[in-house]
């Protein structure tokens, strides 16, 4: 899991595009802000949310937040349809391109074939980074807090030749979030 750790020797860090990531808000829009808040306070330039929004206050969020995103349909999101042409709200599986890398998001882990660089999935409630075959498979976790005493999300940065993902952890009533840092070569 934890491939690379640091950037290669006598190179330089290049500074990539960040972007934030985020699932399985359930409604909890308290957390959903934060977790918000703090992927914009750390340089994301993009949001993803991948699906199980619940709220269309969340939608909001997204929106309020300035930045460009884009949120996927979870199987709890179909009070939503409503609110489609207001916001920016998608069916899976959707592929994109962002950063220079090629994108397919969705909720439900379905479609996990590597037909995209970067596989980005919720539904599960577990953070999940997986570089396989040359692609990224991520799952920022559960924002909620539901099933963990923590609330979840994540920062992909994407540089010429690396996959930056940052896991941010957040526990329940506390105003820390904790990181773990992994790090992928692009072929």
């Amino acid at each position: 899991m934890h491939q690379m750790q640091k950037p290669h020797a006598g190179r330089r860090r290049e500074r990539g595009m960040k972007i934030g990531l985020l699932s399985d808000t359930h409604s909890k829009k308290g957390r959903s802000q934060r977790m918000i808040d703090h992927l914009v306070s750390q340089g994301a330039e993009f949001l993803i949310h991948a699906g199980d929004i619940v709220k269309p206050e969340i939608l909001e969020q997204l929106k309020a937040s300035g930045l460009r995103y884009v949120a996927v349909y979870g199987n709890n999101d179909a009070k939503l349809v409503e609110y489609h042409d207001r916001y920016n709200l998608v069916e899976e599986p959707h592929y994109f391109k962002l950063g220079g890398a090629t994108f397919k998001l969705m909720h439900l882990p379905f479609y996990m074939t590597a037909d995209a660089e970067i596989v980005i999935f919720g539904h599960t409630h577990v953070f999940e980074c997986d570089f396989k075959n040359r692609t990224l498979f991520l799952n920022p976790g559960e924002c909620c807090a539901r099933d963990r005493a923590f609330s979840s999300g994540a920062m992909l940065e994407i540089t010429q030749e690396l996959l930056r993902v940052t896991h941010y952890s957040r526990a329940v009533g506390s105003d820390t979030f904790e990181e773990r840092h992994y790090t992928f070569e692009r072929s």
